[in-house]
């Protein structure tokens, strides 16, 4: 299945806080607040929404399509991706401008606070998938990226009648209800996590059931709790695999949907792609940084088994 992976290519920068965000915000004096916290340590490392889902799938043995606008300090970023079987040859190097940035500090009890500077990404909006390729995607997954052209982006593959994953995740913040709406409907599936489900509720005015009526398959996930996908009038929840620690939750999600693409692309059972997806995103859990993490697609299917049963369908992956 040919996969082109739209949204966001990024530097991240992670912090660690040895604290409680909580405990320093003081709900009477928000509206004067002035905080700076000390972070212990920070790591650069490779990432944006799209790449990280890109780089997951070639980790388990796909070869996706990259489509995203990077800057004049992408040269790195591009051999690394194209090195572990990313193609790159659909990304838009824009040579006046800087590749976007994503600044997150996490706490003790794994909240977050992020900032997020669009850089290239923010002239996504320029390009769009006629502008990089004369392919037809079998899928085409559309996460995070400049709001303007995710909008675009869901309207072309409409018009084109693609197939395509709408993920809006951090963005719901930018997008508002009309666009939200707009964007998934007609949707193959809309995955995103309880809290981003919850916005899109009080921004549409929609509730879930509007939401399965707009994507014929739609996914929510609940961290550590799993995943609940509805599809017709199914409901099949899933449960999550717990890591052996936890490093940094940065990129579990887009590991998340890396693992389920690619089982739907091997025609599996939803259940068994969502479960491939969950451990995927334990890998990355384990680790800090969103694409740090390592194994071999039998070491995958070995642990995998320790957990659940396949039936042995994983073998098609080996």
């Amino acid at each position: 299945m040919q996969t082109l992976v739209t949204g966001a290519i990024a530097y991240d920068y992670l912090m660690r806080f040895p604290g409680k965000f909580r405990e320093h915000f003081l709900s009477d004096e928000l509206h004067d607040m002035s905080l700076s916290f000390l972070v212990d340590d920070m790591t650069k490392h490779w990432g944006g929404t799209a790449a990280n889902i890109a780089f997951c799938m070639a980790k388990l043995g796909m070869r996706p399509k990259l489509m995203g606008t990077a800057g004049q300090d992408f040269g790195d970023y591009r051999q690394w991706l194209e090195s572990s079987g990313v193609d790159c040859s659909t990304v838009i190097q824009l040579d006046d401008v800087f590749t976007a940035s994503f600044f997150s500090n996490t706490d003790v009890d794994n909240s977050q606070l992020a900032f997020f500077y669009g850089g290239a990404m923010n002239r996504g909006r320029d390009y769009g998938i006629a502008d990089v390729t004369e392919d037809e995607p079998d899928l085409v997954v559309i996460s995070p990226y400049d709001p303007v052209a995710m909008v675009q982006l869901c309207d072309e593959c409409r018009q084109r009648d693609l197939p395509f994953m709408y993920d809006p995740g951090q963005q719901v913040a930018r997008l508002n209800g009309d666009e939200l709406a707009r964007g998934m409907n007609g949707a193959y599936v809309l995955v995103v996590n309880l809290y981003e489900a919850r916005i899109i509720y009080e921004k549409t005015g929609l509730g879930l059931d509007d939401l399965r009526e707009r994507a014929e398959i739609v996914i929510i996930t609940e961290s550590e709790k799993g995943s609940k996908i509805y599809k017709g009038d199914q409901v099949i929840e899933v449960g999550a695999f717990a890591p052996r620690t936890i490093a940094d939750p940065t990129g579990a999600g887009d590991a998340y949907r890396a693992g389920l693409i690619l089982g739907m692309s091997q025609g599996f059972p939803l259940k068994l792609s969502a479960q491939i997806g969950a451990l995927n995103a334990t890998y990355v859990l384990e680790v800090v940084g969103t694409q740090n993490h390592n194994f071999t697609m039998a070491e995958f299917a070995q642990r995998f088994r320790s957990l659940a049963d396949d039936g042995g369908l994983l073998d098609t992956l080996l």
